[in-house]
């Protein structure tokens, strides 16, 4: 796992953002578990909290900046073609020739790009500096995800230009042409510290009977694509039922979403939830979070890539709802242990899907799946948790082992440093 003349492999990565969000935070995570063999270094296309992280982490990082004006370009603004788009991308010209030779200078054994915006803005400095380069996707390439013109573009791209593409899961392998590996963003050994206590003292309330008031926690930024809306409108059917029941919102809106928090508010106040809700707002350690937490909902009505609050509430053991789309439902339905049943449930589901049959919340060994957007499923599924916490808490002790078992962070080190391994040799030999 070294390089030529037995000095570390040089890795560098590249982010557009500095942002915390999923793919960052797994981001630190991965480096602080990369092996001695393996040099990483990274290069943030702007300067942010993530900057921080990194390097209170030991991570080498610094900022080649790139205008805000591109930087800031949403999905659907990249996905259209306009006079904007293309005076956007002559912007990026002084910024690819100032990247190019910074790594002419760094002289990296691979380049590493770890966002869209980063995988597309690589290309041309990875190229230039005569370096391989490694996307690592975290976006489901497919137009349910992303405008179709941009869909069609990055995949056409993956097949000829990366040296290899990883896939942050194996619902997001499936949206892509090709793929070299599938490195799922894992959790880092401090996520687990205390959980052992945390499990039992739920696991003892749930025996007694005599559990405080139930506490539902959704942690995640704010945004369409997460659906606090969705469990705010299923949160008036859970109070009903159960009058003690508290919601509380962890974290805060990213890219642009100021819009949709403001109405997630007033939606809690047209309810009349404000006596039941708190937006806690961006929380560094949710760990006391998920710890205080009856139930973790994650309910994105889109399917998710993958999913790494649902790992965390799992390595915690929480019992956790959530939609049944994308990479959630390979979690909770454990991959590893059974792939060939994973594909007929996906296939299952997919019929489902075209077919528009209402599919109800589905109990698994692990958690408990809704139909995405499904507000009463989701209503009821909660309900499943708060009313049963014996069979919940059996659920959640499944679930946290399952996790323990697949998604630590070491794994992904190790996936990850084999494909840079073989994609640098084969750089060599070439």
């Amino acid at each position: 796992m070294s390089a030529p003349g037995g000095r570390p492999l040089r890795v560098l990565v590249l982010d557009h953002t500095a942002e915390l969000g999923g793919a960052e935070l797994a981001l630190v995570r991965t480096c602080a578990a990369l092996g001695p063999g393996v040099d990483a270094r990274v290069v943030l296309f702007a300067d942010g909290p993530l900057r921080a992280r990194l390097a209170a982490a030991g991570v080498p990082v610094e900022v080649v900046p790139l205008a805000s004006t591109v930087a800031t370009v949403d999905r659907e603004r990249a996905g259209r073609l306009s006079v904007a788009t293309l005076l956007g991308a002559l912007r990026t010209v002084p910024f690819l020739w100032r990247l190019a030779r910074r790594l002419r200078a760094l002289r990296p054994d691979v380049v590493h790009t770890t966002s869209l915006k980063a995988d597309l803005l690589g290309i041309v400095p990875a190229a230039a500096a005569r370096r391989p380069l490694v996307w690592h996707v975290h976006d489901r390439i497919a137009p349910d995800y992303l405008p179709g013109p941009l869909v069609r573009v990055v995949r056409g791209l993956a097949r000829r230009v990366p040296a290899a593409v990883v896939a942050n899961s194996r619902a997001t392998a499936a949206t892509l042409p090709v793929t070299t590996a599938v490195a799922y963003p894992g959790f880092a050994p401090e996520q687990a510290d205390g959980s052992d206590e945390a499990l039992e003292r739920r696991g003892g309330l749930a025996r007694r009977g005599d559990a405080p008031p139930p506490v539902v926690v959704m942690i995640g930024r704010l945004s369409p694509t997460k659906g606090q809306l969705e469990v705010v409108r299923a949160l008036r059917t859970v109070v009903d039922a159960v009058p003690g029941a508290r919601l509380r919102v962890v974290g805060e809106p990213a890219f642009a979403a100021e819009d949709y928090a403001a109405r997630v508010r007033a939606e809690v106040t047209r309810l009349g939830l404000d006596d039941h809700v708190e937006m806690v707002g961006f929380v560094a350690d949710p760990r006391a979070e998920l710890d205080g937490a009856a139930v973790c909902v994650h309910a994105s009505p889109v399917p998710e890539p993958f999913g790494q609050v649902v790992v965390e509430a799992m390595v915690r053991g929480v019992p956790v709802v959530a939609t049944r789309a994308g990479g959630v439902e390979e979690i909770l339905l454990d991959a590893d242990a059974d792939a060939d049943a994973d594909a007929d449930a996906d296939a299952d589901a997919d019929a489902d899907a075209d077919a528009g049959t209402d599919v109800a919340p589905t109990r698994t060994d692990l958690g408990i799946l809704v139909p995405p957007g499904d507000v009463d499923a989701l209503a009821a599924a909660v309900l499943d948790v708060l009313d049963d916490p014996a069979a919940a808490h059996e659920r959640a002790v499944r679930a946290r082992d399952s996790a323990l078992r697949r998604f630590p962070v070491e794994r992904t080190a190790r996936v990850l440093t084999d494909v840079w391994t073989d994609v640098s040799a084969r750089a060599r030999r070439a």
